[in-house]
This record gives C-alpha cells, structure tokens and sequence, in this order.
C-alpha cells in the first residue's frame, strides 16, 4: 500500500519504516512526488497543524500521514519567547533555519541555560485515508516520559531533516541521539513509550 508523508524530511521515511515494519507499505514524501505546495500552520497545537497538512496533502493522495511536533525546554517558562514550542525552525519569529543554524541557535540557547536542560516533544499526528481525517495528540505526561537531554556540546554527526539529534541526548546513557540508531528524535523508549504504542495502533486502524 502506497503511503504519502506530508514533509520532505527524508528521515521520516526510515522512522515511519521501522514503526510500521512488517505492514507492506510503501512510504513516498513531498519530493518523491514533486509536490511544492504548503498549508499556513495556524493550529494552536501540534495536532490541529497536522490536520491542516493532511487536509491539504490528501488532495494530491489517498493516504496521507502528516505530522507536527512542539518542542519544551524545562529551562524555560511556557511563556518565556524562547521557549520554542510550535515554532522550532523559526524561533523567535526567525526566517525558516537550515539544519546548520538550528544547531548554532539550539546550541546558544541551551548555553544560556546551563549547557544541559531536560526537554520533550509533544507530538500530533493526522492521517489522510481518501479524504476521511483521523488524528491523534501526545499528552504532556507522555512527552514528559520520553523527555531527554539536550546540551550545547553538539555531536559532529548530523541526521538530515532532524539536527537536534545532534544535540539530544538519551536521560539515561547520556549518548547522543543521532550516534544511537535505537534512538530516534520521537521516542527515546523505544517501544515502551506509551505514546509510541498509540501511535503504532492508531496508524494501523487509520491507513486501512
């Protein structure tokens, strides 16, 4: 089964790859199918910003997974303009960073606050199956579980499309997010993370 990730983030496709192992799809993203077109993320929430690409994307293909993530510095105060939240490649009211200067800002950043600050994701996630809108939202406490370090020692590796790997770091081991292929920008438990068990199902029941 073909399925269409609404990004160009070459990574998702791996990561979707291994979350759906074994269920004979077929992922393609934006670029594989030329298409340049991108909604206005107005949503309050990483859900609502998912539902307005997979409305979008879901015009060019039957099945369409689309995603969006806020990120949280414990550093920071939910109100402070630092905090990153929805706007995490234009922070601050930025232009839209490169990978490169993701890392640079982020490094500052977490600099400024010690040079290690506990952070999570919060994550939403829609699908597009022929029109038919389904979605789902992490909950602060599950982004809290799978919160992680990030610090202002960046790894020389890089991960395309997802920089702040460089720059994550595993609670536990303490060992980079891009150096541990077990490890990924989402969920740093793996399959034990409550969210990553909801996720798996809800794809499932909503591709089908």
């Amino acid at each position: 089964m073909d399925v269409l990730i609404g990004s160009t983030n070459p990574s998702k496709v791996k990561f979707f790859e291994s979350l759906l192992c074994g269920c004979n799809f077929t992922f393609y993203t934006l670029n594989d199918l030329q298409i340049h077109q991108e909604p206005e993320e107005q949503g309050q929430t990483p859900e609502e910003n998912a539902i307005l690409k997979a409305q979008l994307y879901g015009t060019y293909f039957d099945r369409v997974i689309c995603n969006d993530a806020g990120l949280y510095l414990d550093g920071l105060p939910l109100q402070d303009p630092r905090q990153p939240g929805l706007h995490v490649r234009t922070p601050l009211g930025s232009h839209r960073l490169t990978d490169e200067e993701m890392v640079t800002y982020y490094s500052h950043l977490v600099h400024s606050l010690g040079g290690k600050v506990l952070a999570y994701y919060l994550n939403g996630m829609a699908v597009s199956n022929k029109g038919k809108i389904s979605s789902l939202m992490e909950t602060i406490e599950e982004g809290r579980e799978a919160a992680f370090y990030m610090t202002d020692k960046p790894s020389a590796k890089r991960q395309p499309g997802w920089p702040l790997d460089s720059m994550s770091l595993d609670r536990r081991t303490l060992t980079y997010f891009v150096e541990n292929e077990d490890t990924d920008a989402f969920f740093d438990d793996g399959a034990a993370s409550p969210f990553y068990q909801r996720l798996v199902n809800f794809l499932k029941d909503a591709l089908q």
